[in-house]
């Protein structure tokens, strides 16, 4: 090989590996760097992340407290099957409806399916507020064991039952 010849393919080799980059995009026309790529996945594996916390489906709860007023006699609470589907005991109905979890510890429930049954004016006021309570929860946490529901009407405290 002459000494021109391997001059050209230096310079075609350098030629090649600069333009390597403007070569290699993907369809949308961002640049496919394997480098920036794998230093962009050691940054992610550096930065410690916040396991999210799994929702307890097949779990019972009984109720503690409606914003911190403790529950006396026959507290409410609810059963949470693996179809997202909740039963439970109101005071003095029963109920259904189906409740899940959402994204960043948000939190659903449906409508309700009651029993009608009358109990007393200060009970059924209690009930409706318990109802009304776990209806409208947005939030969820799992704090020292208890199930935390959050939202507009206010904060249900639920500890597990066996």
């Amino acid at each position: 090989m002459s000494r021109s010849s391997v001059r050209f393919c230096v310079l075609g080799a350098i030629a090649l590996a600069m333009a390597a980059p403007a070569l290699a995009q993907t369809r949308s026309g961002q640049p496919n760097n394997a480098a920036q790529a794998a230093r962009e996945k050691e940054r992610q594996t550096n930065v410690p992340q916040q396991a999210e916390k799994q929702f307890p489906v097949g779990t019972s709860w009984v109720a503690i407290s409606l914003n911190d007023k403790p529950y006396s006699g026959d507290r409410p609470g609810f059963a949470l099957d693996a179809q997202y589907r909740a039963r439970g005991f109101g005071m003095c109905n029963t109920y259904s409806a189906t409740a899940y979890p959402l994204r960043d510890q948000g939190f659903a429930v449906g409508p309700l399916a009651m029993t009608k049954k009358d109990c007393g004016k200060q009970v059924m006021a209690a009930e409706r507020a318990f109802l009304v309570a776990l209806r409208t929860a947005r939030k969820w946490d799992l704090v020292n064991g208890q199930l935390v529901l959050t939202g507009e009407s206010g904060t249900l405290r639920f500890e597990r039952v066996l």
